[in-house]
């Protein structure tokens, strides 16, 4: 895909498309002219979501749900898609949750779930899509997050995923992007449904305008996918006042 191109006719996979960045992902692509395949694990709400984008946008949509800590089942996402698009344009690798904090109190079940949904669901998804972003001079964006860039105290090992995540997508970038562009997109904290695992989402505990709003993300998710292959480029997108607790 050359810089500065519409997305008009691309094919593109959102993974984590069930709510936050990966919702306000899949509508900026479609409103944009991407034909869209949905993955996340909740069938009816990506229903939902494809019902929305072909009213709105008048969008081609695909309802793959998908637990991306299952090879196959990622797999079988990829091939789907490329079945119904006839290629694969963009990959949009977002699908990542939080579990526990202190890590002498993390469950090894909470620790394998992180662990295999943030690095195993975007190295399985990289893995299967490469051949067909190749092809296609595609692009790979990689959610990221401030936690893969500066040590904290408050769950290290969500934060340690997020380094693999970008450590990751460097290293892909390395060795695939003289054919497909790869970006990581960085965030503080986005008001979403995430964290509510420990009893208040950030939606929930941010007013709007205090941190950065799921559809910012998606119109970064848009600018590196219209960039070309020539761009490797890392993206950070954080609240003002982030930098000012070191």
């Amino acid at each position: 895909m050359a810089a500065g191109t519409s997305l008009d006719g691309q094919a593109a996979i959102v993974t984590g498309a069930s709510s936050g960045i990966g919702t306000a992902t899949a509508h900026a692509l479609a409103r944009d002219g991407a034909a869209v395949a949905l993955a996340a694990r909740r069938r009816e709400r990506l229903e939902e979501i494809a019902d929305r984008l072909q009213t709105e946008y008048d969008a081609e949509t695909l309802v793959v749900p998908t637990d991306v800590r299952d090879d196959a089942a990622v797999a079988d996402l990829i091939e789907s898609t490329v079945e119904a698009f006839g290629g694969l344009d963009l990959l949009v690798n977002n699908a990542g949750l939080v579990r526990g904090a202190d890590v002498e109190d993390l469950s090894t079940e909470d620790y394998r779930t992180m662990m295999e949904t943030n690095t195993d669901g975007m190295f399985f998804a990289t893995r299967e899509a490469i051949p067909h972003l190749r092809d296609a001079a595609g692009t790979i964006v990689f959610i990221g997050s401030f936690a893969g860039q500066y040590p904290r105290p408050f769950n290290p090992v969500y934060a340690a995923s997020k380094w693999w995540t970008r450590g990751f997508a460097k290293s892909v970038s390395a060795e695939v992007g003289d054919d497909v562009a790869v970006t990581t997109i960085n965030p503080s904290e986005v008001r979403t449904e995430f964290g509510s695992v420990y009893g208040e989402s950030f939606e929930e505990r941010f007013d709007e305008g205090e941190v950065t709003e799921p559809e910012e993300i998606a119109e970064a998710v848009v600018f590196a996918a219209t960039q070309g292959p020539s761009m490797a480029s890392e993206i950070d997108m954080y609240r003002r006042d982030k930098l000012t607790m070191f």
